[in-house]
């Protein structure tokens, strides 16, 4: 199952890179069936991450989860700035990024070992 999650938060990942690179070249507005898919993707990812905690209380990737609650909790700002018509702030796109990132590095981390 946790190789499942690694997938759907690569495709998430993808989707997250798609969006960012529209807010950082200046569009006038995000792509939306690529913003609601990055949303739904890593949603479904932290579903996932959640029931293999709930299946493996003992050894899980406590790190990776924690660091995927707050990109998530910056995603949803970011959501509704975008919603607003307002994408961004860069600053807070970047943040998000960084953070998503490692926690998918945290996870692929402890998946390989």
């Amino acid at each position: 199952m946790i190789y499942y999650t690694i997938a759907v938060f690569a495709l998430s990942a993808v989707m997250g890179l798609i969006v960012a690179l529209s807010i950082f070249n200046k569009k006038p507005e995000t792509p939306k069936p690529v913003v609601y898919a990055h949303g739904i993707l890593s949603a479904a990812g932290l579903l996932m991450l959640l029931l293999y905690m709930l299946d493996h209380p003992d050894n899980y990737p406590k790190v990776s989860l924690i660091l995927f609650v707050v990109a998530a909790l910056g995603g949803f700002y970011l959501f509704f700035n975008d919603m607003k018509k307002k994408p961004g702030p860069l600053g807070m796109v970047l943040i998000h990024a960084v953070i998503a990132v490692s926690a998918f590095v945290m996870l692929l981390v402890f998946a390989l070992m």
